[in-house]
């Protein structure tokens, strides 16, 4: 990966992770701009060492995806810095999961179901349309002789949501009985529809749309009980966006590759 990177939901998990990696791996030819709600907050803590640790590499935005302003906000900071080279990489990480798991259809209200839409879905549609000029900006600046050819890539420009194997319409009765979830579920569900209608979208401009799943990781969503770790997904999704290419547009891919169906 290279270029101007943003990645939300950064102060901790799967987030975090990523723009370490992210830092550990691009140098300083890349810039990673790392977004959560509240940077000044003792849970962004981990965040701010980390944008310590890489000066230069890392810019904190301020930004909760659930309120339309506070992105305006984000997308007007980021313009003002990423220059003539746009923004390559946009990763739809932020999200959030209530009621608490298991969520039986019992426990789950309206508010619950909205307020997951909201961030996880209308968060994600408002992000990639506000950042649409500056990821076009990138694909038309893109070299093709560092995609070997390529015509989409990470590299050039993209946008990834990150989804789940519990929006598998056709794996819910499998997964089901392990958490019912259902405002979670049904918002990344929508997700995935996002994704394949901006895959369509947006091909013509040469931005590559795709929805990745992270696997069962070891997080406050998660649990402890999670196989995965943090680094190891996120070692696992970094390997995957570096192989993507135009045949992967609109597609559900887990950590490893493996194609999810819908």
């Amino acid at each position: 990966m290279e270029g101007n990177m943003l990645v939300t939901g950064t102060n901790r998990g799967i987030g975090l992770e990523l723009v370490k990696q992210l830092a550990e791996t691009t140098g300083e030819e890349a810039h990673i701009y790392a977004c959560c709600r509240e940077p000044e907050a003792a849970t962004a803590k981990d965040l701010r060492d980390l944008s310590t640790q890489y000066p230069g590499q890392i810019t904190i935005i301020k930004l909760d995806t659930s309120d339309e302003k506070s992105i305006c906000a984000a997308v007007k900071a980021v313009s003002e810095q990423v220059g003539s080279g746009g923004l390559n990489l946009l990763v739809n990480n932020a999200a959030i999961n209530i009621p608490a798991q298991p969520a039986p259809m019992s426990a789950t209200n309206k508010q619950h179901m909205m307020d997951v839409y909201e961030t996880n879905v209308v968060g994600p549609f408002l992000l990639a349309k506000m950042f649409l000029p500056l990821l076009q900006r990138a694909a038309e600046s893109h070299s093709p002789d560092k995609d070997k050819g390529e015509e989409m890539s990470c590299r050039r420009s993209a946008i990834i949501n990150i989804s789940t194997l519990l929006s598998s319409i056709e794996k819910c009765p499998e997964t089901f009985p392990m958490a019912q979830m259902y405002s979670y579920r049904s918002s990344k569900a929508a997700l995935n529809m996002l994704t394949r209608c901006q895959a369509e979208d947006l091909k013509v401009h040469n931005i590559l749309v795709a929805a990745i799943h992270p696997g069962w990781v070891q997080t406050d969503m998660g649990g402890e009980e999670a196989p995965l770790s943090t680094h190891d997904s996120v070692l696992g999704m970094l390997a995957v966006m570096s192989s993507l290419s135009q045949k992967d547009c609109g597609r559900l891919l887990d950590w490893q590759g493996n194609r999810i169906p819908w």
